[in-house]
Order: structure tokens, then sequence, then C-alpha cells
């Protein structure tokens, strides 16, 4: 007698985007799901093989990796529509940005803001299709402990993802090795505990807020426990000018200068590098987290991503915190090189769609367990049922409908290591309604304080 196998879920006659090394799209086909890893993948009714605890098997529905972030900030959701905006003079350049807008954002934050950004965040990406991220918190008159209330409001929805604290000198040399201490204390805390959905790493924020010896401390310890590290590179010109007026040097120079560079760093943006930079960054494997709407709304530029994938370096899509929609965010990568190039032939939909899965999660170090649908790897997986496809919708069309026709809204499903976080178009983890309730007022209060501080901000510049 023939029994067939057992498995958690099964879903079927899906069209499957695999993102597997030969990028293998099934018209019709199955996955199939046992204590939270993917145990096979195939074409034909998987029916034929599995019986399972529950079947999902939706008509005309799409099944891709879940998506991966390679970057964002989740305290940036706090200033959507803020009256803040109204109150300070509108800045003129990435300068005024920083000192008008984020810092003084930052230094309001409480450890409640935090942990409140950190759900809807989570939210937004569960919501729309991304199981993995890393972010960067700033938030430097709390920082202790502060990593603590992003791990939380991450567990409570279920996603997972990386977290660091931005470490910085702008106000003061001590500060950066407080925000190191924040960082070491997390990686710890969570690299020891197998269940923790939110894992440490070590993150800075720009080589013009902090001095070589923070650079190298934070580099030995990423190398001591072996996590990536990240920070912000030459998002605008600021950190160009910092380092040739105080190191007379461009800023990828000084960080190969100091021992910085490895295949474990992550660059965020890189919009001003020039050629001579991209080489030295290449020589050393360093990955790209590119941020294009951030990049926009900011008025920095678009970096020469083109460039970097003719060089090979593995560059995966993030939002800096603006937009959490990757759907938005594939569109206007796909896009914005076309234009600033004058050249429709760049950024194909497939290299697209590799930048949002894939190769983010090389960019994380985590592509031998998530980033594609493959036998043994975790089953972060996104369904995507859409309402309406104006043209036909199959194994040849699929990546440029991912990139130019779809949207948040047309995913019906996400799993978290083969458990729900969102089904039939709903977040099942956490009370959707009561959490706005709170955040409103939680976001209300923080606006309220930053209106009522008028404080004053001012870049403490550092000495060599």
């Amino acid at each position: 007698m023939f029994y067939l196998e057992k498995v958690d879920i099964l879903i079927n006659n899906a069209l499957i985007v695999t993102m597997n090394p030969r990028r293998d799209v099934i018209p019709r086909g199955f996955v199939a799901v046992r204590d939270g890893k993917i145990v096979d993948v195939g074409s034909g009714d998987g029916r034929s093989k599995y019986v399972a605890e529950e079947y999902v098997e939706l008509r005309r529905s799409v099944v891709t990796p879940g998506f991966v972030c390679a970057h964002t900030h989740f305290y940036g959701l706090l200033l959507t529509g803020s009256p803040w905006f109204g109150v300070i003079e509108a800045p003129s350049d990435f300068q005024q940005n920083l000192q008008r807008i984020w810092w003084a954002l930052d230094e309001t934050l409480t450890h409640e803001d935090v942990y409140v950004s950190a759900l809807l965040g989570s939210i937004l990406f569960a919501r729309t299709g991304t199981t993995f991220f890393k972010d960067l918190l700033d938030a430097p008159n709390v920082t202790q402990n502060s990593l603590d209330y992003v791990e939380k409001g991450v567990t409570e929805v279920g996603l997972r993802g990386f977290a660091g604290f931005s470490v910085t000198q702008r106000r003061s040399l001590s500060e950066g090795y407080e925000g190191i201490a924040e960082n070491e204390r997390f990686v710890k805390k969570t690299h020891a505990n197998p269940e923790s959905k939110v894992k440490g790493v070590f993150t800075l924020h720009a080589s013009f807020t902090v001095t070589d010896d923070v650079l190298i401390k934070t580099k030995e310890l990423a190398d001591k426990y072996g996590t990536i590290y990240a920070m912000h590179l030459e998002e605008g010109l600021i950190d160009v000018y910092h380092n040739i007026e105080r190191y007379g040097k461009r800023p990828v120079e000084r960080l190969r200068d100091i021992g910085f560079l490895s295949p474990r760093f992550l660059a965020i943006h890189g919009v001003q590098v020039t050629e001579d930079e991209l080489m030295i960054l290449k020589q050393y494997d360093v990955k790209i987290a590119h941020n294009a709407m951030s990049n926009m709304i900011n008025g920095v530029g678009v970096p020469p991503i083109p460039k970097m994938l003719s060089l090979g370096m593995t560059v995966g899509i993030g939002n800096d915190g603006y937009v959490m929609d990757v759907f938005e965010n594939m569109r206007s990568t796909y896009l914005v090189h076309k234009v600033v190039n004058k050249d429709p032939r760049l950024m194909s939909p497939l290299k697209v769609v590799e930048m949002a899965t894939i190769d983010a999660a090389k960019a994380l170090g985590v592509h031998d367990k998530i980033g594609s649908i493959e036998v043994g790897k975790e089953a972060d997986i996104t369904i995507l049922v859409p309402e309406f496809t104006h043209t036909p919708l199959d194994e040849r069309t699929v990546y440029g409908h991912l990139v130019n026709t779809f949207s948040g809204k047309d995913v019906w499903g996400v799993l978290v290591k083969g458990s729900w976080v969102t089904k039939e178009r709903r977040v099942v983890t956490v009370d959707l309604d009561r959490v706005v309730d709170y955040a409103e007022k939680v976001v209300n209060r923080l606006w309220d304080r930053m209106i009522s501080m008028e404080v004053k901000y001012k870049v403490e510049w550092l000495k060599p």
C-alpha cells in the first residue's frame, strides 16, 4: 500500500518563482513545508505526494521567497505626516535634512517610541511581503537596552531580522563607545538564544560622525562575533568633504587604510563613490544596500548601481526607513537608473527581483537559509494573489509583473519559518486595530515633545 508523506503546509497549484541558482520558474507547482523548512518543491500536483495539515490552493497565485530588506530604519516611520515639517525651516541639502529632521527625531525618542516603530514597521513589512530585514536604530538619549524594544516589536509580529544601534560621536566622543557597548550587549544576548527572531549586528552611522578608533573597534567586534557590520557610506557630499578635510582621503580610501573593509561589511547607499572607490569596494567584496526612494526624497543623487552590478558586486534593495512596500522600492530601482543614465536597457526585471530576494540575503549573509525557495531552506514565503492582471501572468511574464504591476496589496499571505504572519490579507499575529490605537497615542506624544522642546541641533565636528 502506498502512503502519502505528511507535511504541515502544502502550497499547491501555484506559479512558483524559486530564485534558486537556475532561477527556475515553475508554471504550476507545489511547495511542501514541514517543521518550518521547505522539504520539497516541484511541478505538478503536490497532493499526489503529500497529505498536509493545511492546504493552500489559490487561483492565479504566485509564490515567491519572502522578500528581504537590506536596510531600514523602523523609527523613520514615526515622522510620516508629522506637523514637525510645518514648524522647521525646510532643509535645502542633506546636512540640513540630518540636523533639522532626523537628528531632531533621534534625540527625542523614548524606548516606547522605539517599540512602537518596530511594531508598525514589522506590520507594514508583513502586509507587503517582506519577511527579513536589517534595521539601524539611532536614539542617543536612550541608548542602553534600546535594541530590546526593537526586538520586542518585531517578535510580537513574527518577522525576523537583524538590528543594530547607530554608533555615532556627533555630540561627544564617549557616546560612540556607549553605542558600541549596546551593540555588543545585544549581539551576545541574541546570538546565545537560538529562538531569538532578531539577531544583533554591529552598525555605525557614517564615517563623518565617528573616529578611526570607533571604526576599528567595531570591526574587531564584528570579527570576534562573526557578524556582518554596516554603515552609511557617502550618502551625501558631507561625508566626502569631511573625510577630505580631516584625513586628506575620500571615505573609502580612509576605510581601506585602517583595515575596516571586508566581505562582511554592508555599505549603505554609496551615492557619491568614484570609480576608483568602486574598485576598492569590489576588491574587498563589500556588499551594498541600495535605497532608491530614500535617495530621491533626500535629493542626494543616484548611486552607480549598474556599474556595481557590472563589476559583479552584491547589491540588495533597502528602503532606509522611507516606504516599506518592497514593490514600490523595486519599481523605483528599476526606473531611476534608466532615467539618470538615459539608457532604458539598464536594470532588468529579473535583476531587480534578485536584489530584493537572494542578493539581499547574500548582502546580509543569510542566503544559506532564506532568499530562495529551495529544499532545506527555511520556509520564509510570500504568496501573492493579484486581483487583476491586464496581460497574461505566467512563467514568461512573472518577473515583469513583479516589478511593473504588482503591489503590496496583492500579498495574500506571508509565512516566516513556516508560521503564518499574514493570511487572507490580514495580520494574524497581532490585533491591528489595537496596535493602531496605541501607536497613535504614542506618536502624538512624540510629536508634541518635538515641537515643544525647540531644541537647537548642532554638529560637533570631530577632530581626527
